[in-house]
């Protein structure tokens, strides 16, 4: 493995993974003892935490990324798979000092992080899948490359109404448009190609193998009404994880972390403290 000693840019910390790709992160120094990593959804960076991580200052530090292809992290040509991810995320909890930690991911991010509690679990603490699915179906494959190519050939902003009435209520919209313009900002700024290749990475995704191995607490949260990964995706991870918890929020969508952080970092309270 090379060095992988990080260096500083922008308020963010580059450290390189095994294959030279550099990934960015950002450490919320908190007060409590406990670790957690936070890893974002599809098209999003590490920001897309940050009404999260401000309600875990006094449980735990926060590390949270922008995956490879993703914000200020490298934007290698492809193929990428989850456990490419999952190497990746290896790699930076080596580069940050940690051992262990609490891993959460939202939708791509959960995605990954099964991946990497399929291939480190001895790093796992606790793992929290939100909004997230272990497989995508059968037709994955043809509607992630559909997705992918459109993003391609007509331009992020083909995606943006179709994906901002599957992110959040009407109800949250019209509250808080802000929240919502800034994850259209985002979104919008992702490179086309990267994007292609990690909806790729997730028409192919399968780690239901590894559920039933999963020893450490996990805990699985879903949007009542989220249609990307909708209650019947969380409900087959739950009932092949080893005593896993489930939760359905109610009147929220897909992402969760963005319209109820609060209650997302309940949860993942509930984990540190178990395994702080």
């Amino acid at each position: 493995m090379q060095n992988l000693a990080p260096s500083t840019a922008d308020n963010w910390t580059l450290a390189p993974t095994r294959d030279g790709t550099h990934i960015a992160y950002h450490l919320h120094k908190g007060s409590g003892t406990g670790r957690c990593v936070l890893i974002h959804s599809l098209a999003m960076d590490g920001t897309f935490w940050n009404r999260v991580a401000a309600h875990l200052n006094e449980a735990a530090e926060v590390l949270v990324y922008d995956c490879r292809g993703h914000g200020r992290s490298g934007r290698p040509q492809g193929p990428y798979t989850v456990e490419l991810h999952a190497d990746d995320l290896a790699d930076l909890l080596a580069a940050v000092g940690w051992s262990k930690a609490v891993v959460a991911g939202s939708s791509m991010g959960g995605c990954i992080a099964l991946a990497f509690a399929a291939a480190y679990p001895q790093q796992v603490a606790g793992l929290a899948l939100i909004d997230t699915t272990a497989w995508y179906g059968p037709n994955a494959q043809q509607q992630w490359e559909e997705r992918g190519q459109k993003g391609l050939q007509e331009g992020m902003q083909s995606l943006v109404a179709f994906q901002k009435s599957r992110w959040v209520s009407e109800t949250f919209l019209a509250e808080h448009p802000e929240v919502v313009d800034d994850a259209i900002a985002v979104f919008l700024a992702t490179d086309t190609r990267a994007y292609l290749e990690t909806c790729r990475m997730l028409g192919v995704a399968d780690k239901r193998a590894a559920l039933p191995g999963f020893a450490f607490p996990t805990r699985i949260v879903v949007g009542a009404e989220d249609y990307a990964t909708p209650i019947a995706m969380a409900e087959a991870m739950h009932a092949a994880i080893p005593h896993a918890t489930l939760r359905i929020i109610d009147g929220v969508r897909h992402f969760t972390p963005l319209e109820c952080p609060d209650t997302i970092a309940e949860e993942l309270k509930v984990l540190i403290a178990a395994t702080a």
